[in-house]
């Protein structure tokens, strides 16, 4: 019998897409189907043996389709192995890269209508690259902020690999 997976993500950049393609590559023997929730998708939960949800933090803020989602399905959630996933730039320092030490991800799940049964924060990428003038300078001054690089003239990728890939075979484990 094959394994269904549903994976629900929302990316600024592309990290998250790419890091949930990780988890993927990790157990080819599921079945997948990926949506970006930014198009709004209308899926049934219930034919799905797991669910992932992946999102991005820009400016301490996920994106309102995650919310948005959240909101309508929050009931048929909690009747399925669910994970979610946050993807966040503090999460580069190793004291903020866990579900309880991560202010960002913590607040969300507090005031979220669901609790997901696994849940995993994971650093994202500096792409100053891709950044116009004003968003450069706002995460320029927030990365000094915080002591990380004002480098403009350098991408930088935070996520740890290693994590990605322990956290796909706990979830996908059969």
């Amino acid at each position: 019998m094959t394994k269904r997976i549903l994976v629900l993500y929302s990316t600024r950049e592309g990290q998250t897409r790419k890091i949930i393609e990780a988890i993927l590559n990790a157990a080819p023997e599921w079945q997948a189907e990926v949506y970006d929730l930014h198009t709004q998708p209308v899926v049934e939960l219930a034919s799905y043996d797991k669910i992932l949800i992946a999102a991005s933090i820009r400016y301490g803020h996920f994106h309102p389709s995650l919310n948005q989602f959240i909101k309508q399905h929050h009931m048929a959630l909690k009747e399925k192995e669910a994970a979610f996933v946050a993807v966040n730039l503090v999460a580069r320092k190793p004291e903020k890269n866990t579900p309880e030490t991560n202010l960002y991800t913590r607040k969300w799940l507090q005031q979220s209508p669901w609790t997901p049964q696994h849940v995993a924060v994971f650093a994202g990428a500096l792409r100053y690259s891709r950044y116009n003038w004003w968003q450069k300078r706002i995460i320029q001054f927030i990365m000094w902020i915080t002591g990380g690089s004002t480098d403009t003239t350098h991408d930088i990728e935070f996520t740890n690999w290693a994590n990605v890939q322990k956290f796909a075979e706990q979830l996908l484990k059969s």
